[in-house]
């Protein structure tokens, strides 16, 4: 828990590895994750440094990597996650890994090269075989007739006038997008004089890049003439259509199509055996890569660590800075001792003196995450500041119960919560990819808080889905009520409703055990109620969580020696802040303790009395809690008041004095220094110069880095930012009322307009078990997304806006950064 309260003391280290070791030791250190690397090369760019050669080799293995993982996704393969632990290879077998991936990919490419050309040369196969067998038929020679008419053939008989022109004849495939426009622009072309038939093949065929079956239509062109023939040809090459030759007898085109279905057989044999030796290179795919992923981006994260390491003036190590937490020193040294051992010269940490600001670490774990990435997500602590996580572990569900508070829905989400956790360690659970359900399993055990504390804070309210619940006997007595105010029907049927007075003797019988009596679920006067009792709780708990954040600026005071803030800083906010709310905060608790039911007729306003407070005035109508109220409330307020300017003014005078004080007692040794001097006349003045100027360089600096007007600038926004904040900030914790009310409005709202609807529907036991059905679903519904999902949302906002704006501002500065360590854990995953 110490390293939770604050983040853990972290250390600058110096590495010296020796120059064989170095890929060695820096492998052992990206497995255990103890130290983030500093850049010392940060000037010299990424293409001039040592391993660069190394680093682009990696990349280009990467490359191939993703090529062959794009080759296996595309047979429908999935690739094995790798096995756990491996290694970093060494250096040497770097090459070896590159030469059996470059050999895998061109094997592979070859394999992919031949399968697509034998399948467009099966295709080409089917589309001829398509053409041949499609029916399509050269028109037949008939005699000629004196009288043209619609029957009259195209083609003259032989003997007649066009004997000697011969009809040819073009044959092909085309897309059926392409057919209609294709038919177009040949009867334009060429002006009628050819026979065109389109027809569309009677089975689909696979495409050979797609491997999408798709149909297509079949043509056969008739024609006669040199130039029709020219242009039928470049316009089926426009189209990108596929021509096949076509002979005109009928035994010519059996005997090309029996050709053509036995080349069909042979081939798709030829295209099977390459199928079967491309599944056969995939699975040493599927079987050598991942785990080679693994390992290569292992040795480039080795490279790119070592690219910020400066080489020592003999070249014979390599040296490295890095910031290492204090308690990992000797495991670190360990590791180092153990990597370096076989290069026979061992490698060597110690520690240097550094005036950066350290990084900040804080260990976390399943449990802690959630609630430390809440407080990261305001920024990261400086380093060794107090961590506000173990605190908002409880304050943060406490917070959203108290908008939230509902014992069912609070319920609800307790179970939802609490399957996630049971099941965190399932693997299908863990390698979900949604990113909703993989924001609420990160959050699961803060979910589980939360739905835990709004169980809690719904038996404080006695709501269940807003109805209240009898645990305990109620404590007060309508039957009392009735006996001794003598309650007669003509009295009961005159006053629909009736008041409970607690000065009637056995009414009141004393408050309830735990949580609201049930018998304000009753009452018409329940929200007046309950906006009394919530506005006071949201004034209590914002005060008290207020105060507890000014108190934790003490252990960072102490921690950093900054004694002064003490007296002229947390003093005065504690009297300011509680002298006026904490004031309030009393006034709620005496009147609570000091009025009971039966004089809360007379109890006076403690609105009245705090705006008095202020004013220096009394109201006449308006008697005093307590006696000497007056002179205490004077008091306070001018404590309060007294406060502003030693806040103000205190810090910056104080440390004025102090840096004063260090100049005298810097300048008192240079005087003294500089009478010795004068009384040795050997002594040149160009010494006397060299020593002033280095007796003065640290003063200088010191000067330099203290300035009033800095200093003063920035504890006078500090002052007007907490003497503000203490009032808006109150205020602010009023949304813990306003949304509580809300949420239990609308779970009365939801319950009234849909469950107490259906129950009031059917007279008969069956009818209204049929009705409910489809009610209680309405209702289940409603509740989840509304209630549960949308209310949780904004009550979970506000909790965030409370603690990062009105408790973490009290003394968390989050100006820090994270320790990064070099680990090999993201690689694993």
């Amino acid at each position: 828990m110490g390293s939770m309260f604050r983040s853990e003391e972290v250390a600058l280290v110096q590495l010296f590895l020796p120059t064989a070791a170095a890929y060695t030791c820096v492998s052992q250190l990206g497995e255990l994750g103890l130290v983030e690397f500093r850049d010392l090369n940060a000037s010299v760019s990424a293409f001039q440094r040592r391993f660069v050669v190394d680093v682009r080799r990696c990349e280009e293995l990467e490359k191939t990597f993703t090529f062959l993982q794009e080759e296996v996704r595309r047979a429908g393969l999935t690739l094995p996650l790798p096995e756990g632990g491996l290694p970093a290879p060494p250096p040497r077998d770097l090459l070896r890994i590159q030469e059996e991936t470059d050999r895998l990919a061109q094997e592979l490419r070859d394999v992919r090269g031949n399968q697509q050309a034998l399948r467009a040369q099966w295709h080409q196969l089917q589309l001829h075989s398509a053409v041949l067998g499609q029916g399509h038929s050269p028109p037949s020679a008939a005699t000629h007739t004196d009288g043209p008419s619609e029957r009259t053939p195209l083609l003259q008989a032989p003997g007649g006038p066009h004997q000697d022109l011969r009809v040819n004849f073009v044959a092909g495939a085309v897309e059926p997008h392409k057919a209609a426009a294709l038919e177009r622009l040949l009867w334009r072309a060429c002006r009628g004089f050819l026979i065109a038939s389109f027809r569309e093949t009677e089975q689909q065929l696979e495409d050979p890049v797609t491997g999408e079956p798709a149909t297509w239509m079949t043509f056969l062109i008739s024609y006669w003439g040199g130039q029709i023939g020219q242009k039928i040809r470049k316009i089926t090459d426009c189209f990108h259509c596929h021509v096949f030759p076509f002979a005109e007898e009928a035994a010519a085109r059996r005997a090309a199509l029996q050709q053509l279905q036995q080349q069909s057989q042979e081939l798709q044999e030829v295209l099977g055996e390459t199928e079967r030796f491309l599944s056969q290179v995939l699975g040493r795919v599927q079987r050598l890569l991942p785990p080679w992923q693994v390992q290569i981006r292992k040795v480039k994260a080795v490279y790119l660590a070592l690219n910020q390491c400066s080489v020592s003036s003999t070249h014979k190590c390599l040296i490295a800075e890095a910031w290492c937490a204090t308690c990992d020193l000797p495991a670190l040294q360990q590791a180092l001792q153990d990597s370096s051992s076989e290069a026979g010269v061992s490698a060597v940490v110690h520690c240097i003196p550094c005036r950066d600001m350290p990084p900040t670490l804080i260990r976390t774990n399943r449990f802690t995450a959630s609630f430390q990435g809440i407080v990261d997500a305001y920024g990261v602590g400086r380093y060794q500041e107090v961590n506000p996580a173990p605190y908002t572990i409880i304050t943060f569900p406490f917070l959203f119960a108290v908008m939230f508070g509902d014992v069912g829905h609070g319920l609800l989400m307790f179970l939802f919560a609490l399957a996630m956790v049971l099941a965190e360690n399932q693997p299908a659970v863990k390698s979900a990819q949604n990113e909703i359900w993989r924001t609420f399993f990160g959050g699961r055990y803060l979910l589980l808080l939360m739905g835990l504390f709004s169980v809690y804070t719904g038996f404080i309210y006695n709501e269940c889905f807003s109805r209240a619940t009898a645990i305990f006997p109620s404590g007060w007595s309508v039957a009392a009520m009735a006996n001794q105010s003598g309650w007669s029907d003509a009295f009961l049927a005159q006053h629909q409703l009736l008041a409970l007075d607690p000065n009637v003797t056995g009414v009141f019988l004393g408050p309830y055990p735990f949580g609201i009596d049930p018998v304000w679920s009753l009452a018409v006067n329940h929200l007046s109620f309950l906006n009394s009792f919530k506005m006071k709780m949201s004034v209590i708990l914002g005060v008290t969580h207020m105060t507890f954040g000014v108190v934790l600026g003490v252990f960072n005071h102490v921690h950093f020696g900054q004694w002064h803030r003490l007296l002229l800083e947390t003093l005065p906010e504690l009297v300011f802040l509680l002298g006026l709310f904490g004031y309030l905060v009393f006034l709620v608790i005496y009147k609570w303790l000091c009025f009971t039911a039966d004089s809360a007729a007379t109890a006076p306003s403690i609105l009245i009395h705090f705006i008095n407070m202020f004013l220096f005035s009394r109201s006449p109508t308006n008697r005093p809690l307590f006696r000497g109220q007056e002179v205490v409330q004077s008091t306070l307020v001018v404590l309060a008041l007294a406060t502003v300017p030693v806040l103000l003014l205190g810090t910056p005078l104080f440390l004025r004095r102090k840096h004063q004080r260090r100049q005298f007692r810097r300048r008192r040794p240079l005087d003294e220094d500089k009478a010795g001097l004068l009384g040795q006349p050997e002594v040149s003045v160009a010494s006397q110069n060299s020593d002033e100027e280095k007796a003065g360089c640290p003063g200088d600096q010191e000067e330099e880095e203290f300035v009033l007007s800095e200093v003063f600038m920035h504890q006078a926004i500090h002052t007007i930012e907490f003497c503000l904040g203490c009032i808006s900030n109150t205020a602010s914790y009023l949304r813990l009322w306003a949304l509580s009310l809300a949420h239990a409005q609308l779970s009365e709202v939801l319950w009234a307009m849909v469950m107490r609807v259906g129950l009031g529907l059917g007279g008969e036991m069956g009818v209204e078990a049929v009705v409910l059905v489809p009610v209680f679903a309405a209702f289940a519904v409603m509740t989840v997304a509304i209630l549960l999902v949308m209310e949780g949302l904004s009550a979970f906002l506000h909790a965030l806006r409370l603690h990062w704006v009105e408790f973490q501002n009290k003394f968390y500065s989050g100006s820090g950064y994270k320790l990064s360590p070099f680990t090999f854990a993201v690689e694993d995953e």
